[in-house]
């Protein structure tokens, strides 16, 4: 004969619906706000919370899966009648740079690449103020100060590091740069099948060199080295210019209702 959960106590079949509930993501939207990308339209996010109380596997499965993550938020876009936000991956192992590219990774071949740990600094910062300013003054990280970088870098609960990229002692072609300088900055979250760039800046003065393309580059280069499969590079966004460099990695996949397929380049 069966034991009858007494007042005040959970059955079994109970306990174990809750531990899944706590398990499984309680998912939000947010409310129509004006679109950052596309003038004239409304965006809306689908997001969760990112808590230590969820298994590592189903957020691995959420950010390998279309799912951006700041801080500890992971989100997607979900917005009425417009899917021009695109998820964009690298698989490493067919990547080819092209003539450019090539140029690019040559005039940079004096830069020391370090993964550190994600611990913010103040030479990190002044970077990012730098860059905040020249690039994106009317944007939305144009407010953010040294405690709100802070978080940005710490408040992670996925296994998350820092690339710094600086010019190596003698360096081959700095001019009036002194060696040893941080000139970029890349935070990336480590995933099952590869590395998902969270949010890179660089130096705005050494516009020669095409920082923002030669990080992507150097982690695809990374990630291939470690034998892992795909770089992710968030959402492309066709109608938008400041997304436009994310479909110059080539072969690329986007993520679509069919799942990740081949993207083919527009004659």
């Amino acid at each position: 004969m069966g034991v009858r959960a007494g007042a005040g106590e959970r059955s079994e079949d109970q306990v174990n619906v809750t531990d899944q509930n706590k398990k499984f993501p309680n998912f939000y939207v947010t409310s129509p706000q004006p679109c950052p990308y596309i003038a004239g339209r409304l965006e809306r996010k689908l997001f969760t919370h990112l808590t230590h109380d969820k298994p590592p596997a189903v957020i691995d499965s959420l950010l390998r899966g279309g799912f951006r993550r700041s801080q500890n938020i992971a989100y997607i876009p979900y917005c009425e009648g417009c899917s021009e936000c695109v998820s964009v991956r690298v698989p490493v192992a067919s990547f080819a740079p092209s003539r450019s590219q090539r140029r690019i990774l040559r005039r940079n071949r004096d830069l020391v690449a370090r993964r550190v740990e994600a611990v913010p600094t103040a030479e990190q910062y002044a970077l990012f103020r730098r860059y905040i300013e020249a690039r994106h003054f009317d944007g939305g990280m144009a407010d953010m100060g040294a405690l709100d970088y802070a978080m940005m870098i710490e408040d992670s609960i996925v296994d998350t590091f820092l690339t710094e990229y600086r010019l190596s002692e003698g360096d081959l072609d700095s001019g009036s740069v002194e060696s040893g300088r941080l000139v970029a900055v890349c935070l990336c979250d480590r995933l099952g099948d590869g590395h998902s760039l969270v949010y890179s800046f660089f130096e705005p003065e050494l516009k020669a060199r095409s920082l923002g393309t030669y990080v992507v580059l150097e982690h695809i280069e990374y990630t291939r080295s470690l034998g892992l499969g795909f770089v992710y590079l968030g959402y492309w966004i066709r109608g938008s210019r400041k997304m436009r460099y994310k479909t110059r990695f080539l072969p690329q996949e986007h993520l679509r209702e069919e799942g990740w397929v081949p993207y083919e380049p527009e004659a």
